[in-house]
């Protein structure tokens, strides 16, 4: 085995050996004729060694390797090459495999890419191979050095390095010589100085933010050649002036415009009429006349300008306001308008009350009476009356003598069981046993929502209106029975009110909530009442909640147990014989009660639209449940999709389908 691995290297070397002498005789033939050496190399999956032993050889470079440098290679060439083209080629085939060639004097290193960083090389570009590792340093001029590293990033490869040195305003650049130049030219690009400058245009007739909301929408229009509008207006309320930034061309435009706005209104012209987009106008102008009343009241706004009252009126039927005053009160109005004319916020308000009640009961009880036909008063009796009818009740229905009256509004709840025995002669006994177990349970989940605008309160108001009987009448002089019976009722609301009043924060992160939350509803009774039960839970409070976070309001957890013991002294008390002398009843309620709030900020159109389609689309799910079919081949109702609303068909004439028709 060691012999073949032997006899194998002596081959190998000897093709290296041949291939070599083949390259110097091509290089050596054309010293021989008196012109540049050429090579015309021709490689097919050779090892990247290999080739690089030939480079040297043909080069006169020296070479050091990495020892993670193996790759099969394959170059071929159909003309005669440099060795200068040779080498270059051979840069270009050690980059297509990821690696690079740096320079240190007379050694020439081959590392991976991801290594190249590590080792020294050229700092300039000048007389550097375009596949050379240069590290170039770049002073930026006019603009930011740090502000250029996001827009070159994505140029530099991952084994290159780019980086910004705010102190000096510098970029250091890593990278293959010819990325570099082109990284160079770039810059020299963009590093342009500009003559942009801000300028301080103060008016004297015109309001500035007036006159910066038209130019505005006038610079904003895009430019038929393209070019983008690098522009900026900005207004100063208080000195009345208007900033503009930007190109010197654009500003000599712009002077001009506001030159021909700012001009004084006409004798008379005082007047403007202001349409208003969110604002109630009736509400606004009553504000705003009290507002400039008090100043003047007070002094604060000086004669000259009242020349000529300020009159502010509103009109309902368009939403506008009129207002008469001279040019700087105009103004001041007109910046009070700005401020309060805008869209506000909407909130959804969401809540969630979950209530669950478990009510228990349980009875027993045992009434007896024994006669020892002696007399017509018995010997010994029970009663409990708070176990329900029992023997003596039983008795004073059935009547002296002996006939059998209506005993059914005797028959308590539950089970009732008699045994007994009645002689004219001998001992007559009765017993009666009463029985009850009684469970129910209340689970309701509520979850109510309602959208108001910012500090605005809203009120959602969802029940049924119960009857409950208060009172009854009847009068049993007439012979024929009853005359005019009747009863009172008085019915009361029973469901969720949410009363609510949100208001968001300066932030605009949170909200501060003004609740009012009332819960009530009918609750199943264990103990079988005829009477209705309602249970009835308020919640008055003013929390801060995070937008789109659920908070707690409060809530009840109750557990209550009722015992209570019916029995006759001592023979009550006997094990086992005691329960024919006793009566027990136990009640046991468990409430649990939680109710939470959960606020979303509806800052604009979009969000509206989703909780919208959210809730559409919920709405519509529920509508698809499974039903019972009691009318084969009726349609069940369904919603159509929302969007047949938002974009109704255009065409909403009836289809002529007459005799004229054509």
């Amino acid at each position: 085995m060691k012999e073949s691995k032997s006899v194998h290297r002596q081959h190998l070397h000897r093709g290296q050996r041949v291939a070599l002498a083949t390259i110097l005789f091509l290089l050596l033939l054309p010293l021989a004729r008196g012109q540049e050496p050429t090579i015309t190399p021709n490689y097919r999956d050779a090892d990247i060694r290999q080739i690089i032993e030939a480079v040297g050889e043909v080069t006169g470079k020296n070479f050091i390797v990495d020892p993670r440098i193996t790759a099969k290679v394959t170059m071929l060439s159909s003309t005669p090459m440099s060795p200068d083209a040779f080498y270059e080629a051979f840069l270009s085939i050690l980059q297509v495999n990821g690696y690079i060639a740096t320079t240190t004097g007379n050694i020439v290193k081959i590392v991976p890419d991801a290594s190249a960083r590590q080792y020294s090389g050229l700092l300039t570009t000048d007389g550097a191979a375009a596949d050379d590792i240069v590290t170039q340093v770049v002073q930026v001029q006019n603009i930011g050095a740090a502000q250029l590293v996001p827009i070159l990033r994505p140029l530099i490869p991952q084994y290159g390095h780019l980086a910004a040195h705010p102190g000096s305003n510098m970029l250091i650049i890593s990278d293959r010589a010819s990325n570099v130049d082109r990284m160079l030219r770039i810059i020299r690009r963009i590093d342009q100085a500009n003559d942009d400058e801000i300028e301080v245009i103060r008016l004297e007739h015109a309001s500035a933010a007036e006159v910066v909301r038209v130019l505005t929408a006038l610079t904003q229009a895009p430019r038929a050649d393209g070019v983008p509008v690098t522009t900026s207006l900005i207004s100063d309320a208080r000195t009345n002036s208007v900033l503009i930034g930007g190109d010197k061309t654009e500003r000599l435009r712009l002077r001009a415009l506001i030159a021909h706005l700012d001009t004084p209104l006409e004798d008379g012209g005082d007047t403007q009429v202001r349409y208003l987009q969110f604002a109630d106008a009736e509400e606004l102008s009553t504000k705003l006349q009290q507002h400039f009343t008090q100043q003047a009241a007070e002094g604060a706004v000086s004669a000259p300008n009242l020349s000529g009252d300020v009159s502010v009126w509103a009109d309902t039927q368009t939403n506008a306001i009129i207002v008469n005053a001279p040019p700087k009160m105009m103004r001041s109005l007109m910046s009070i308008v700005d401020k309060l004319d805008i869209r506000r916020a909407q909130v959804l308000v969401e809540a969630i009350i979950v209530e669950v009640i478990a009510d228990r009961t349980s009875e027993l009880g045992v009434t007896w009476a024994v006669d020892d036909g002696s007399s017509n008063n018995p010997v010994a009796v029970t009663n409990f009356p708070s176990s329900g009818p029992g023997v003596v009740q039983l008795g004073a229905a059935l009547g002296g003598d002996g006939t059998t009256g209506d005993v059914s509004s005797l028959i308590g709840e539950g089970i009732t069981v008699g045994v007994g025995r009645i002689s004219d002669n001998g001992v007559s006994f009765a017993a009666i046993l009463n029985a009850l177990q009684g469970d129910a349970d209340t689970n309701i989940i509520s979850t109510p929502s309602i959208v108001t605008t910012d500090n605005e309160e809203a009120s959602l108001n969802v029940g049924q209106e119960v009857p409950f009987v208060t009172g009854s009448f009847s009068n049993t002089g007439g012979v024929g029975g009853a005359v005019n019976p009747f009863q009172t009722i008085q019915r009361e609301q029973v469901g969720v009110k949410l009363t609510i009043t949100p208001q968001i924060n300066e932030g605009g992160d949170s909200l501060m909530l003004k609740i009012s939350q009332e819960i009530s509803n009918i609750a199943s009774s264990a103990a079988g009442a005829v009477d209705l039960i309602t249970n009835e839970r308020i919640i008055e409070t003013t929390v801060i909640v995070e937008d789109g976070e659920i908070l707690v309001l409060g809530g009840l957890m109750e557990d209550v147990l009722r015992e209570s013991e019916q029995k006759v002294p001592i023979l009550g008390s006997i094990p086992i014989l005691g329960a024919l002398f006793r009566t027990q009843k136990s009640d046991l309620v468990k409430t649990n009660l939680m109710i939470f709030i959960r606020p979303k900020i509806l800052r604009d159109t979009a969000q509206t639209r989703f909780e919208t389609n959210t809730k559409y689309n919920a709405i519509t799910e529920a509508l698809q449940g499974d039903r019972i079919q009691l009318m084969p081949g009726a349609v069940r109702p369904s919603l159509p999709p929302i969007e047949s609303y938002r974009n109704p068909p255009t065409n909403l004439a009836p289809e002529n389908d007459g005799p004229d028709k054509q």
